[in-house]
């Protein structure tokens, strides 16, 4: 992995910046806390007992605040998600063609429902929930209004949808690409790309040529992209893969002289499955938006194609996955790349496309924006579904073999750290605070998600165990007592996680008992033992492999198996 060339971007490394060690000190730097961390309490109760009994009770209290927090979040975030569920998002489309007569309509609505004795005081009252109703109407409609002149009309809009394969079967193909052409938008301005590898071997050249033969006429264009397999200065993985398609599409738009700014392009992994209302949201939130070029687009990822199928772990690993990114939505300075996203043409043509030297290009397409843009650029929830596929293989050996490595792969994205640093250094035009902020938060999340599970599981019971004279004290054994105390209030907030998974668990397949549903709600007992097997193990992995300079040599498929 070409890890000097810290951007990605053609900037010439400069200064300290630029120094190899520098930035080879940045690698080890996250594995290296991490480990101490870890091995902290360890050295603590042979030294300094009472000190690491204070800091337990401090961690696990704050980790009972932000349990709190993120629950409150995932509350927010579905409220939020069922809210824009009942939006008919195609209509709002129309309303862009007219919005001067649309805004009218709901400002006679209101002086309508004004006349004497049409409003009730009653807040159950049905004229006050149409009046409510009009008031956000016309404060919608306004902030349209307000931007006017930037404002894109929804006919000139193009979706190029890039899906990426590897050697993926046409069972799982089929309903990927069914699912963009069930979507409630016109298929005639949607450029579909299927972007598949070489290596892939000769079955999967097959699979694209029937793909194409069944489905080309019925968009309103249809690349088959072949990614050559060896070339130079790339790691074998997604973001080559898309960028050699991106390249391609960008010629294509050329030759046929579509603007780049009117080009919405969305990048998929092979199971990925839009809800039907992606496209009309995505095109209604793209054309409103006056700074359209410096955003990217978020849709929710949610691991539920297959998740009645799913082995019991990887339920709650695919849920808990889905859920993340939902409390993160409401966060918006939090919120990243993630899967499945979608960004201007023209904005793909200002950073290049896709990092080519990564195996996490959608997260690290954040940054190679942010730097881009100087730090003017943000990432917009859609509050809709992408469905995507739990971690599924033939049998539970390789299912939870391919579960650890996706997490790993995902972990990576820690190699982000002294990109972030050099680029932080190199870049005067942003904010010092701005950009360390964001250097913080990313820090410390790869941080905790390598290290937390392990100490609020082990750590209160270290000093009773490896300080004979402390253990003699009565603090140590009700250091346990107090941390599981502090934990079990937490749980108030899995409980909240475990009513929402249940409210929003696709339909069950007539094939399962109604029993199973029983099991949906035990299987949460797991949790313990997911975060610590494929979360902190996960990620001390791979920042420990980044620690050695121990690169990934290629991206590790996750293997997409269907049941029947």
């Amino acid at each position: 992995m070409a890890q000097i060339k810290v951007d990605d971007l053609g900037y010439k490394p400069v200064g300290l910046a630029g120094k190899r060690w520098f930035y080879r000190l940045w690698e080890i730097i996250p594995g290296l806390t991490s480990w101490l961390i870890i091995l902290g309490p360890i050295i603590l109760s042979l030294t300094y007992p009472l000190v690491l009994a204070y800091f337990i009770i401090a961690f696990d209290i704050f980790w009972l605040l932000k349990s709190f927090r993120m629950s409150f979040g995932l509350v927010e975030s579905y409220n939020i998600f069922k809210k824009a569920e009942k939006v008919n998002w195609t209509m709002r489309l129309e309303e862009l063609k007219d919005v001067d007569g649309h805004l009218k309509k709901w400002q006679d609505k209101i002086e309508e429902l004004k006349k004497p004795g049409l409003l009730s005081h009653s807040i159950f009252s049905k004229k006050k929930r149409q009046y409510e109703k009009s008031i956000e109407e016309i404060q919608r409609l306004g902030q349209i209004q307000d931007h006017k002149s930037t404002l894109i009309q929804p006919k000139e809009i193009y979706h190029v949808i890039i899906t990426a394969v590897y050697n993926e079967s046409i069972d799982v193909l089929k309903p990927s690409i069914e699912a963009i052409l069930n979507s409630k938008f016109d298929p005639k301005k949607v450029i579909f790309v299927l972007a598949y590898e070489e290596r892939g071997g000769e079955q999967t050249k097959k699979n694209a040529e029937i793909l194409e033969g069944q489905y080309a006429k019925k968009f309103g264009g249809y690349l088959s992209i072949c990614h050559p397999d060896g070339l130079k200065g790339e790691i074998k993985g997604k973001g080559a893969n898309i960028t050699y398609a991106g390249r391609i599409v960008q010629s294509y738009l050329e030759e046929r002289k579509i603007e780049p700014e009117n080009v919405v392009v969305t990048t998929l992994d092979s199971d990925h499955r839009p809800d039907p209302s992606y496209l009309p949201y995505l095109t209604y939130e793209y054309c409103i938006n006056p700074n359209r070029k410096n955003i990217s687009f978020q849709p929710m990822a949610m691991f539920f194609n297959n998740i009645w199928d799913a082995p019991a772990p990887m339920r709650v690993i695919a849920t808990g996955n889905s859920f993340w990114l939902m409390m993160e939505s409401v966060r918006h300075y939090r919120l990243r790349n993630f899967a499945a996203h979608a960004q201007s043409m023209q904005t793909l043509i200002d950073t290049d496309f896709w990092s080519v030297t990564s195996i996490v290009e959608d997260g690290h397409q954040y940054w190679r924006t942010f730097y881009t843009y100087d730090g003017d650029h943000l990432v917009e929830p859609l509050y809709v579904p992408i469905y995507q596929d739990a971690v599924l293989a033939d049998n539970y050996r390789k299912t939870f073999l391919n579960q650890y490595k996706q997490l790993r792969r995902w972990a990576y994205g820690a190699s982000d750290i002294p990109y972030v640093v050099t680029n932080n250094i190199k870049n005067k035009s942003i904010g010092f605070g701005k950009k360390w902020l964001q250097f913080f938060r990313l820090m410390e999340g790869h941080i905790s998600w390598a290290t937390a599970p392990l100490i609020i599981t082990f750590a209160a019971w270290a000093p009773l165990f490896l300080n004979d004279e402390f253990s003699r004290q009565a603090i140590a054994h009700q250091l346990p007592v107090v941390a599981s105390r502090i934990l079990t209030i937490a749980l108030i907030g899995q409980f909240i996680t475990i009513l929402l998974s249940l409210l929003m668990l696709p339909p069950r397949p007539k094939h399962y008992h109604r029993a199973k549903l029983i099991f949906m709600v035990l299987q949460w007992v797991l949790i313990p033992v997911t975060s610590i097997l494929f979360g902190s193990a996960a990620a001390l992995d791979a920042q420990t492999r980044l620690m050695f300079g121990r690169y990934p040599k290629a991206f590790d498929v996750t293997e997409k198996a269907v049941k029947k």
